[in-house]
């Protein structure tokens, strides 16, 4: 009975590697051998960078959290922060400001 199997097995694998060098021709006919390098290596740094930013931005809510009792200095970096995420801050307090920046922070990171 295991005799049976063991050549499905491998008919799925050899399958599954065709497809593999399938889609590396296709991908080196489009877009070209040279190509292909610089396509992994930038799209290599753009996920670093959102990385980054999203580390930056998760460091900076946790600077704002912790503070508790803000200053006019504090106030300020906090409607920068929401007018950089495209957050309308007239009107707003810093606890409400504080509040939608999460939401806006959680909705971005959900996304990706």
């Amino acid at each position: 009975m295991t005799a049976f199997i063991f050549p499905d097995i491998l008919m799925g694998i050899v399958n599954g590697t065709e497809w593999i060098f399938i889609i590396a021709i296709v991908a080196i006919i489009i877009f070209g051998a040279k190509k292909i390098p610089e396509l992994a290596r930038s799209l290599g740094k753009a996920s670093s960078e959102y990385e980054k930013a999203k580390a930056m931005a998760a460091n900076e809510l946790e600077k704002i959290k912790g503070m508790g009792v803000t200053t006019s200095n504090d106030s300020e970096k906090l409607r920068e922060v929401a007018a950089t995420l495209g957050i309308d801050h007239a009107g707003k307090t810093d606890s409400e400001l504080r509040a939608l920046i999460q939401s806006k922070i959680n909705e971005r990171v959900d996304k990706h």
